[in-house]
């Protein structure tokens, strides 16, 4: 037994044309059906009119008169009645006596018999009309007086078939028809074009489709991490997903807003609304890092640009890490290469016999890396700066760059609020100081210096690096925190990327970072980041003597000790 086919069901364009195919015929049908009763109506309203015009015309006329006071008013009368019929269109004019015996009537025959029909209201005077069967069948007839002064001496009735009444309806239905055929084909080519235009719009989907399609739509738009915008072509936002009200930092009511009310940096403003497709574009916005892709959506004509957003601040931060991780490496490499200098040297002196120099050589070695963490680790207790420091010296040291610690830097252990991360003041310290040995390299050796302060203000945590370089000119002291802004004569994809990170760091914890100019030239750069109180101890309580810090374990030269002898 063969399984009986499930048809397909149609697309919602083809049910909608259907559907409106029905309903034009079902309208055009009643208009014409309610068009035919009308004109029905109105056919036999005309007759009507048409024979009492007819009756009063032949009734006033006083020949008609005169002769209904005549001898023999048929001879007289039968000509005319059969004239004004042929002349008015009317398929019988009678004139009888008061009555009811004919004078005229269209059958000779008929004549000097009794009209059948109703004559007493015409007798009392009055116009009247009626339908009624006679010897030409059923007709509209319309009976009125013929009057001689006061008295009535005769009456006149002229009439029109039914059949005639209906052959004219017959006449009006047929352009009726027409014009309702007319309607109905000019209806079904306006609704199959509309509906074809609908169907190339929901691609011959039909509704089923279009639900599930619109289920998966909304799934898929609240599901992806990523960022989604879909601007129109009036660049206003007509659709964004959860991700991109996340990376851009926008409220709920963001649909409908021109991209330049949306508050976002000139830069991804200027990308949003590029006509030109963004590949893998890095932009910043208040909090994070995104890596922005737009491409138009067209159709014939520009309809929009389609933006996906992507969060790459983690990932910068790694890159960071990594590039900083880079550096200590490169310094590693060269402070080995130094002590393995260092060491033949001492061995050369032993081997010479010259015993006291290679004590002193190596221990005035020792000493000065010893040193340099000493004076590293009793400015900053903060372990994770005291590593940043470190290595950054090593690596300023390594570009010939010599990183000073102000005597004033102070940063005791525990100081840093829970909400403060490490990292972010790894970003914030590390881009700086990054800034300023780039900015002081290749200058002379007497200019090349990096100054860095680290301690507690009454307005919270402040961090100033400064450097001896050329400065930056006074009009780009607010570009200078801008992406892609950068000295460099050569650009690339991470260039102009470190200031605006750590004005970005800084501003989402609450904080400021400024440009000023330094007292010999050169930049300042000053960070303040807000602090937490700490907690007010008991009035009873007694606070704890402070113990004395253990002098830090030697380090050995290849690890603290950068390559050069320059100092922190």
């Amino acid at each position: 037994m063969a399984a009986t086919r499930v048809p397909y069901p149609r697309s919602l364009a083809g049910q909608l044309f259907a559907m409106q195919a029905v309903l034009v015929a079902v309208a055009v049908t009643v208009c014409a059906i309610f068009g035919y009763v009308s004109d029905g109506r109105q056919a036999e309203a005309s007759a009507r009119r048409q024979a009492t015009a007819v009756a009063r015309a032949v009734a006033d006329t006083p020949a008609v008169e005169q002769a209904a006071r005549g001898g023999d008013p048929t001879a007289e009368l039968q000509p005319y009645a059969l004239s004004v019929q042929h002349d008015t269109g009317v398929d019988f004019v009678t004139i009888m006596d008061p009555h009811g015996i004919r004078w005229t009537h269209p059958d000779p025959a008929e004549i000097g018999r009794r009209y059948l029909g109703h004559i007493a209201p015409a007798l009392h005077g009055r116009t009247f009309a009626e339908t009624y069967t006679g010897t030409l069948g059923p007709s509209v007839r319309v009976i009125t007086p013929i009057r001689s002064g006061a008295r009535i001496t005769g009456l006149v009735s002229a009439g029109i078939t039914v059949e005639a009444i209906t052959a004219r309806s017959r006449k009006q239905l047929a352009a009726l028809i027409g014009v309702a055929a007319g309607a109905l084909a000019l209806s079904g080519i306006g609704t199959f074009l509309v509906n074809a235009r609908l169907r190339r719009h929901t691609h011959g989907m039909n509704a089923r489709d279009l639900h599930r399609m619109h289920d998966y739509h909304q799934a898929a738009l609240h599901a992806v991490r990523e960022g989604l915008l879909l601007l129109d072509g009036e660049q206003r936002i007509a659709l964004i997903n959860d991700g991109g009200r996340e990376l851009l930092g926008l409220a709920g009511d963001a649909v409908g807003r021109h991209v330049t009310a949306l508050g976002l940096p000139d830069a991804l403003t200027a990308a949003l609304l590029a006509p030109e497709a963004r590949v893998d574009e890095l932009h910043l916005t208040s909090e994070r890092v995104v890596v922005v892709n737009t491409a138009p959506v067209s159709g014939g004509e520009q309809r929009g640009t389609m933006v996906t957003l992507r969060d790459h601040t983690e990932l910068q931060v790694v890159m960071g890490e990594l590039d900083s991780e880079r550096g200590f490496s490169r310094a590693l490499r060269a402070q080995a290469h130094e002590a393995a200098n260092r060491l033949h040297t001492v061995v050369s002196l032993v081997e010479l016999g010259r015993g006291r120099e290679a004590v002193d050589f190596a221990t005035a070695e020792l000493r000065a890396a010893q040193a340099l963490t000493d004076r590293v680790v009793a400015a900053v207790d903060e372990p994770v700066l005291a590593a940043l420091l470190l290595g950054k010296a090593a690596q300023a040291n390594e570009r010939g760059v010599e990183l000073v610690i102000t005597p004033d830097s102070r940063l005791e252990d525990g100081l840093l609020p829970a909400g403060l991360a490490p990292r972010d003041l790894v970003t914030v310290l590390g881009n700086l100081i990054d800034n300023a040995v780039d900015a002081t390299q290749g200058l002379p050796a007497a200019r090349v210096e990096v100054t860095v302060a680290a301690h507690q203000a009454p307005e919270g945590l402040l961090l100033r690096v400064a450097d001896t370089g050329p400065g930056i000119p006074s009009g780009d002291t607010d570009a200078v925190f801008e992406r892609g802004w950068s000295t460099k004569p050569a650009p690339s994809g991470g260039r102009g990327l470190g200031l605006a990170l750590a004005r970005q760091t800084v501003t989402r914890n609450g904080g400021t970072l400024t440009l000023t100019a330094g007292p010999e030239g050169g930049a300042v750069f000053t960070a303040r980041l807000p602090l937490i109180p700490p907690p007010t101890p008991p009035a009873h309580a007694t606070p704890p003597a402070h113990p004395a810090r253990p002098a830090p374990p030697p380090l050995s030269d290849a690890a603290a000790r950068p390559a050069g002898g320059g100092q922190v």
